[in-house]
């Protein structure tokens, strides 16, 4: 009886680990798609950037047209897009590596602030920035001026951004709706800036 006892116990609690061990490769297995499928997501979103642009033709010297578009100080002045501009570091010089205080608004009035670093400072030529929104993996926004010269006193000014990170896709037309109007402002405001500036 003993033995019997003994056998019907073994049967009934055996089974269990196997259960366990099956659980736990099926929750691992899980994992792992979910980290694959993310690391997937953000190469994808890294390489398919989302741009916004805007052009206005001005006319300008390339040196007029950067004079207005570096002093950070006169911002708030003009600027209805970049109410205020600042370099936070490098003792306040406008050049590579240095970091700026954006403070942006917007058509609703709501308002927002970042910290970019500057990538590219070429005197009448690109100023470049990029600003991250979190660890530098959920949306990062590389943003560019540039000034082309079409003769002797005409440029194009082009304004533009490529959003990077997993949940830019999700913002596009958010993007197109509300930051893409204000780049067009505020080329508008820069070019009335410039010619003003010019004619005083």
């Amino acid at each position: 009886m003993t033995v019997t006892a003994s056998s019907a116990t073994s049967r009934t609690t055996h089974p269990v680990r196997p259960r366990r061990n099956r659980r736990r490769r099926l929750l691992l297995g899980a994992l792992a798609a979910l980290v694959a499928l993310l690391a997937s997501w953000t190469a994808w979103t890294t390489t398919h950037p989302t741009r916004l642009t805007a052009s206005i033709e001005i006319d300008a010297t390339p040196d007029q047209v950067w004079q207005v578009l570096t002093d950070l100080p006169a911002y708030p002045e003009w600027n209805p897009f970049i109410t205020s501009a600042q370099v936070t570091s490098s003792g306040g010089a406008l050049r590579q590596g240095a970091h700026l205080r954006n403070v942006l608004h917007f058509a609703d009035g709501s308002t927002t602030v970042f910290t970019p670093e500057l990538l590219t400072v070429s005197p009448g030529r690109e100023l470049r920035w990029l600003g991250r929104f979190g660890p530098g993996w959920i949306a990062d926004g590389e943003h560019r001026f540039t000034i082309e010269q079409l003769g002797p006193h005409r440029v194009r000014l082009t304004q533009s951004e490529s959003f990077t990170g997993v949940a830019v896709p999700f913002l596009g037309g958010l993007l197109d709706s509300t930051t893409l109007p204000q780049f067009r402002l505020m080329n508008q405001a820069l070019a009335a800036r410039v010619t003003s500036l010019a004619q005083g």
